[in-house]
């Protein structure tokens, strides 16, 4: 005869109803928490709590905060709920010197805002005041009397015209890396070349060339200055047999002179 232990249903009810009772518990807490969920939620939205208190705007360099907070239409009043990203991110890039805009929510409270501006190949020098050119090509209004620019060369001799229109859209083909080692070029156009330029290196290199297939012309600069004796200083004409001829010492033009 088997000598199991026998349970009987009248042993297995407590047990039963304790199991039905913990299940029963759980539930009801799950509801309560999802209704004080809403009722925060709730709370949240129809209160100051959920508007914009912090506006993080980085990446721009040229156009101010205020200027960026200013076009995306967001303030203190704000609710986090009505922010339209897309609808702000299309103001900003419509500022002329926006090329893009992305709009971040970050909660409970604040909006991110991420630029990235066009940049300036180049400033226009004319009577005393510096005119920024984009890389789209498009003028800005001159800077102020007590900025001055140095993060791209200075254009010196130019007049708005054919040559300043063809040698910015050249300058928008050049690399970053080498727009940044020209410190100033020079409208200096001769009886063989109308758009003859002298470029100025911030190594202490002249560069003799052309607006003409400006681009292609100095695309070689940085491998032919890596093969010269960093010693000397001189001329570089970069045209299409490109060479490069060595400043003469001051001994050499005292000879010359006593010579001519």
């Amino acid at each position: 005869m088997s000598k199991e232990k026998v349970i009987t249903i009248n042993e297995r009810i407590p047990s039963l109803k304790e199991q039905r009772k913990q299940r029963a518990n759980r539930r009801l807490l799950f509801f309560l928490s999802f209704f004080f969920l809403l009722l925060l939620l709730m709370v949240y939205f129809q209160s100051p709590l959920s508007h914009v208190r912090n506006v993080i705007v980085e990446e721009n360099y040229f156009v101010t905060d205020d200027e960026i907070i200013r076009l995306s239409n967001i303030d203190s009043g704000t609710s986090m709920w009505s922010i339209e990203k897309q609808e702000i991110e299309n103001r900003l890039v419509n500022h002329r010197e926006i090329a893009s805009a992305s709009v971040e929510q970050r909660f409970p409270n604040t909006i991110r805002i991420q630029i990235k501006e066009y940049a300036r190949i180049g400033y226009l020098y004319q009577e005393d005041k510096y005119f920024p050119i984009l890389e789209t090509g498009l003028y800005l209004d001159e800077l102020p009397r007590h900025v001055f620019p140095s993060d791209a060369p200075l254009l010196i001799g130019f007049e708005q015209g054919d040559e300043l229109k063809e040698l910015s859209a050249e300058l928008q083909k050049v690399p970053s890396e080498l727009i940044e080692r020209i410190s100033e070029i020079f409208y200096r156009p001769t009886d063989h070349d109308a758009f003859a330029i002298v470029l100025l290196m911030t190594d202490g290199i002249e560069v003799h060339t052309s607006i003409r297939d400006f681009s292609g012309n100095l695309s070689s600069y940085a491998a032919i200055v890596k093969e010269l004796d960093t010693n000397k200083k001189g001329i570089l004409h970069l045209r299409m047999s490109p060479y490069f001829e060595e400043f003469e010492s001051e001994e050499e033009e005292l000879k010359s002179e006593s010579e001519g």
